[in-house]
């Protein structure tokens, strides 16, 4: 997936959160170690969300490993205890956008 395509994809995942009622609060909080998309709320809910794009022939979410969970999760406790956001509950999100214009929105991914 080419830089360019990344952002496209990541622009669609913002407005179909926003559309969902999610409050994106930012894009792209990148600690060396590994970089999360976007960072939303819902409700009391602070949500770290992956977003990959591709072939529905092979979903994108099949790249997203182990290890890249829990690079991911590493940098979500980062953020928090960085920024001390109020939530109550907080989950890792993935979103696939396809590229036969279908969205699919997983949630609490990665055992959080």
């Amino acid at each position: 997936m080419s830089r360019i395509a990344g952002k496209e994809y990541e622009e669609i995942a913002c407005r179909y959160l926003k559309a969902k009622g999610f409050n994106i609060l930012e894009r792209n909080v990148n600690y060396g170690f590994a970089e999360i998309d976007i960072i939303a709320k819902l409700k009391k809910t602070l949500v770290f969300v992956e977003v990959k794009g591709g072939n529905p022939d092979f979903p994108p979410r099949l790249r997203i490993n182990r290890q890249k969970l829990k690079k991911i999760e590493m940098a979500a406790n980062r953020y928090i205890s960085i920024k001390k956001p109020y939530f109550e509950s907080c989950r890792l999100d993935v979103i696939e956008v396809l590229s036969n214009g279908r969205i699919n929105h997983i949630d609490g991914v990665g055992g959080w």
